[in-house]
């Protein structure tokens, strides 16, 4: 007899499976077309199992959305670890734009074809993602001395360059490992530009953080 832990294991995967299986026949033959039946059939369970870890479709497309929301808090409480100053955005966007496996792009691929199916998620799975992702941004911005808007922007370009690279390879056949790579150089081409043209300013402290001046030290 199988143990909990065996189980539990048996369960995760069965899961990963039916988000990826599910994915595939939504991005080939669209969301609405394809049931839960169809789901079940192509993993070879029952329904019934299947709606054990999913109890409707759209439960399947949250899962999606906070597992990519989860990669944001990841990438922010590194970002947040790290010493200041702006010598931390590259390596934080670049966190970001890697988190990116081929199935995920498969996933921005059909939500940027589904948007009214992204919608209709609003205020459930899409805001695991665009919640921690917009702090992410703005933690970043705050790293920049001075950020004019324009900087603003272009760190949040950076942040979306892989969903940019996978719109401009719609029409292409160009391979997944492409896809990553040109987001990666547009990332960290749009984030060395903007560390280019920043003043040179002295290093920013964390928040709180209050900055000793040459001799004032306590001299006890």
């Amino acid at each position: 007899m199988p143990t909990p832990e065996a189980r539990v294991r048996d369960g995760a995967a069965t899961r990963r499976r039916a988000l990826h299986v599910a994915l595939d026949l939504f991005t080939r033959q669209g969301y609405g077309a394809t049931s839960l039946r169809q789901i079940a059939e192509e993993l070879g369970i029952t329904k019934a199992s299947l709606y054990y870890h999913f109890p409707r479709k759209d439960a399947i497309l949250q899962a999606i959305l906070q597992e990519r929301g989860t990669e944001a808090e990841d990438v922010l409480a590194w970002l947040r670890a790290q010493p200041p100053p702006a010598a931390a955005l590259e390596p934080a966007v670049l966190r970001w734009v890697e988190s990116s496996s081929a199935e995920k792009l498969r996933g921005i691929r059909f939500l940027q074809a589904n948007p009214l199916v992204a919608d209709g998620l609003a205020g459930t799975g899409a805001e695991r993602i665009g919640t921690p992702l917009a702090t992410l941004a703005d933690e970043l911005v705050a790293l920049v001395p001075h950020p004019a808007p324009e900087d603003a922007l272009l760190l949040r370009m950076a942040l979306l360059s892989i969903n940019a690279a996978v719109a401009a390879a719609a029409q292409s056949d160009v391979d997944d490992d492409v896809v990553l790579a040109a987001a990666r150089r547009s990332a960290r081409a749009l984030v060395r530009e903007l560390l280019a043209d920043l003043p040179r300013d002295e290093p920013r402290e964390p928040p709180g953080v209050a900055r000793v001046s040459p001799g004032t030290e306590d001299r006890r």
